[in-house]
C-alpha cells in the first residue's frame, strides 16, 4: 500500500514539477489542483448523500495525498478548505457556515487534529522512505557488492555492485540463501564464524564464491550484525570486494620470489629452516635437504640433523642448541657433518629466536655449507706457511756469515779448551783441577753451538705452528743472537730495553722469532746508507693498559716515504731494488694469526719504528 502511494505521489510530483517555473508557481498550481481535488470529493460525497462522518474520511484521504506534495503549510490550507466544505455542505444547517450542534463543532475540531496528525505521520513515513531510497541509491553507486541477510540468512537486499559481480539480478536473489546461491567456501567452519559474529558483532576474512557463469572468485568479506532495539539479531550486512586478481598477482609474486630464493640458496650453498621447539615441527628449504644429504621424502626434524653431525662435534652442537632453546636466545656457531660416504662438511649455522602469538618459541635460521671456504682457507694457510719458510731460508742466506761466526766461536773455544786439557794432562804431575775446569768450559761451548744449530734448524724446518706460552723477552734475545754480528758488520749499535715481568703470550716461537728478525734486518738495511749520524737501533718491550704485550723496533735510518706508508705491508710491495716485498706481508699475517696488530710510524727524529702487539694469556682469558 505504501509503495503504491509512493508511486502515485512520485508521478504527481513529477507532473507538477514539470509545470513549475518557480516556487511560487509550483504552489499556485498545487493549491489549484488540491482545491479542485477537494471540490471533486465534495461533489461526489454530496451526490452520494454521505453524512459528515463519511465525507470527513474522504476529505482526510485527499488531504493526506496532497500533504505528500509539500510542506505543513499546504496541509494547513487544505485542512481549512476541507473543514469549510464539511460545514457548508454536510453539517446542519446546510449551505451555511453556521453550526447548530456543539457535537458538530467537536467533530470539526477532531477532523482538523486528525488531519494534522495523520499527515504528519504520513510525511514522516515519506521522509523515511526517501532516506531509505537515497541510501539504496548510494549503495548502488559503490563498486563493492553489498547485500543484507535476515536472521535466517535469506537475502533481503542486493545492490547493483553484487549484481555486476555475481551476475544475478536483484529480483532473482531476494529470499534465497547466499551460501547456497554463491556456493561459499569458508576459511573455517560457519559455526565458528557465527559465534564470532554474535560475540563481537563483526567478522572479516576471505571467502571463495562461485558466480552465475560458474567461475570462482576470491572476495575480501566484511560482515556486520544488525540488532533491534532489544539487542536481538535481525540481519547481517555483508560487503564483499573482489580480490581475485590481487590474489593471483600475490601468488605469482610468491612463486617468483620462491624460485629466486631457491636459486640464490643453491648458488650460495645456503639453506633456511624453521623449528618450533614446542611442537617439534621443522621446516627445511630445498637447499637444506641438499646440504644434509636427505631426499625430499625424508621428514625434516632436529633428530635428522644430529644424525649427520660429526661425532666429535655432537656434544658441542647439542649444548649450543639446548642452551639457546632454554634461554630463548639466538645462536651462531660452526660444526661439521659426517656424511654417509665418509666425507666431511663444514657448516655455519645462525638462527634467530622468535615468540609466536601463543607464546611458543620458534627458531628461524640459515645453514651455510662453508666446506669450500674452509678448504680454501686451509690451502691459503699452507701457502702462507710455505712462503714464510721461504722468507726464513732467504733471511738465513743473508745471515750466513753471521751464523758461521756464531757457530765458529764456540767451536774455536772447544778446540782451545781441548789443547789446554792435553797440556794439563802432559804435566808431571797432571793438573787435574785445570783439566776439570777446561772440560766444563768445553761442554758449555758445545751446548752453545748445539743451541745455535737447533735454532737454525727450527727456522728452516717445515713444521706446523705450535701455540705455547712464551716469554717475548726470550724470543727477542734468541732473535738478536742470530743477527748481532750482521748488525755489527753494518756499523750499527743494537740496544735492548726490555720490561721485566712481562706476562706470557700464546704463540709459536719460530714464527715470532721470524717477525723480530725480519724487522731488525729491515732496520739495519734502512741505516746502511746513513753517513752523517750514528746508526742506532733500539728494541723495546712493555705492556699497555689493556694487558697486551708491545714490541717495537726503532732505527735511525732514512725513514718512511709518506706515499708508501699505507702499502708497506701489502704483498709484493717493496722499496728495495732487490727486495721481494713479502717480508712485511708475512710479518702481518703471522701477527694477525696470533690475534695481534702490527703498524709503523715515523720517529720524531730520523728513522722509523715498527711495532706489534700481542694479547697476553691473561688478557685473552678475560
Amino acid at each position: 500500500m505504501i509503495r503504491a502511494v509512493q508511486r502515485y505521489v512520485e508521478t504527481l510530483t513529477l507532473r507538477l514539477r514539470r509545470a513549475r517555473r518557480s516556487r511560487g508557481s509550483y504552489l499556485v498550481v498545487l493549491w489549484l489542483v488540491g482545491s479542485a481535488a477537494l471540490a471533486i470529493a465534495t461533489w461526489a460525497c454530496f451526490v452520494a448523500g454521505l453524512n459528515s462522518s463519511a465525507a470527513s474520511c474522504a476529505f482526510l484521504i485527499v488531504i493526506v495525498l496532497l500533504s505528500l506534495l509539500d510542506s505543513l503549510v499546504s496541509s494547513l490550507i487544505f485542512s481549512v478548505i476541507a473543514v469549510l466544505s464539511l460545514d457548508y455542505f454536510f453539517i446542519l444547517p446546510l449551505f451555511s457556515l453556521d453550526v447548530a450542534q456543539p457535537a458538530d463543532i467537536l467533530a470539526l475540531v477532531a477532523f482538523v487534529l486528525t488531519a494534522f496528525v495523520v499527515t504528519g505521520l504520513v510525511r514522516r513515513l515519506r521522509d523515511l522512505a526517501d532516506r531509505h531510497l537515497e541510501q539504496v541509491r548510494l549503495l548502488d553507486l559503490t563498486h563493492d557488492s553489498i547485500f543484507v541477510r535476515d536472521a535466517n540468512d535469506m537475502i533481503v537486499f542486493w545492490n547493483r555492485g553484487a549484481q555486476e559481480l555475481y551476475g544475478w539480478r536483484r529480483e532473482e536473489t531476494v529470499g534465497r540463501t547466499t551460501h547456497d546461491l554463491l556456493q561459499t567456501t569458508f576459511p573455517t567452519s560457519l559455526d565458528e564464524i557465527h559465534q564470532e559474529l554474535q560475540r563481537t558483532g563483526r567478522w572479516d576474512g576471505e571467502l571463495l564464491h562461485t558466480r552465475r557463469d560458474g567461475t570462482q572468485i576470491t572476495v575480501s568479506s566484511r560482515w556486520s550484525l544488525q540488532r533491534d532495539l532489544n539487542g536481538r539479531p535481525v540481519g547481517t550486512l555483508e560487503t564483499n570486494t573482489d580480490i581475485t586478481e590481487r590474489k593471483r598477482a600475490e601468488e605469482a609474486l610468491r612463486l617468483s620470489q620462491a624460485t629466486y630464493l631457491a636459486e640464490a640458496q643453491k648458488l650460495s650453498v645456503t639453506g633456511s629452516f624453521g623449528w618450533n621447539t614446542v611442537t617439534g615441527e621443522t621446516l627445511w628449504s630445498e637447499q637444506t635437504f641438499q646440504i644434509f644429504g636427505y631426499g625430499r621424502s625424508h621428514p625434516p626434524s632436529i633428530e635428522a640433523v644430529f644424525e649427520r653431525v660429526h661425532p666429535d662435534d655432537d656434544s658441542h652442537a647439542r649444548q649450543v642448541i639446548e642452551q639457546a632453546a632454554r634461554e630463548s636466545r639466538d645462536f651462531d656457531f660452526e660444526h661439521r657433518l659426517l656424511m654417509p660416504d665418509g666425507s666431511v662438511k663444514y657448516l655455519h649455522v645462525v638462527a634467530r629466536a622468535v615468540t609466536d602469538d601463543q607464546g611458543g618459541l620458534q627458531f628461524i635460521g640459515a645453514v651455510m655449507d662453508i666446506t669450500a671456504a674452509r678448504r680454501a682457507q686451509e690451502q691459503l694457510q699452507q701457502a702462507q706457511a710455505e712462503l714464510a719458510l721461504v722468507t726464513r731460508v732467504t733471511t738465513l742466506g743473508e745471515l750466513t756469515a753471521s751464523i758461521a761466526h756464531e757457530v765458529n766461536q764456540p767451536l774455536a773455544a772447544i778446540v782451545t779448551n781441548g789443547d789446554a786439557i792435553l797440556r794439563f794432562l802432559n804435566r808431571d804431575p797432571p793438573l787435574l783441577d785445570e783439566v776439570s775446569d777446561a772440560t766444563k768450559r768445553m761442554i758449555g761451548d758445545g751446548k752453545r753451538a748445539s743451541a745455535i744449530v737447533q735454532r737454525i734448524r727450527a727456522l728452516v724446518k717445515k713444521n706446523e705452528p705450535q701455540s705455547t706460552p712464551l716469554d717475548l723477552n726470550t724470543v727477542i734475545a734468541e732473535s738478536v743472537s742470530l743477527v748481532r754480528r750482521e748488525v755489527a758488520l753494518h756499523g750499527a749499535t743494537l740496544r735492548l730495553d726490555l720490561a721485566s715481568a712481562l706476562p706470557a703470550v700464546l704463540g709459536d716461537s719460530v714464527q715470532l722469532q721470524q717477525v723480530i728478525t725480519n724487522l731488525i734486518m729491515n732496520g739495519v738495511q734502512a741505516m746502511a746508507v746513513v753517513q752523517d749520524r750514528a746508526r742506532d737501533m733500539l728494541i723495546r718491550s712493555n705492556q699497555d693498559d689493556a694487558g697486551n704485550v708491545l714490541v717495537s723496533v726503532q732505527d735511525s735510518g732514512v725513514g718512511i716515504d709518506p706515499g708508501s706508508a699505507s702499502h708497506l705491508f701489502d704483498a709484493f710491495y717493496t722499496t728495495k731494488a732487490t727486495g721481494m716485498g713479502i717480508g712485511l706481508s708475512i710479518c702481518r699475517t703471522i701477527i694477525q694469526a696470533h690475534g695481534g696488530k702490527i703498524c709503523t710510524s715515523a720517529n720524531t727524529g730520523p728513522g722509523a719504528t715498527f711495532q706489534f702487539s700481542l694479547p697476553s694469556i691473561r688478557a685473552a682469558a678475560s
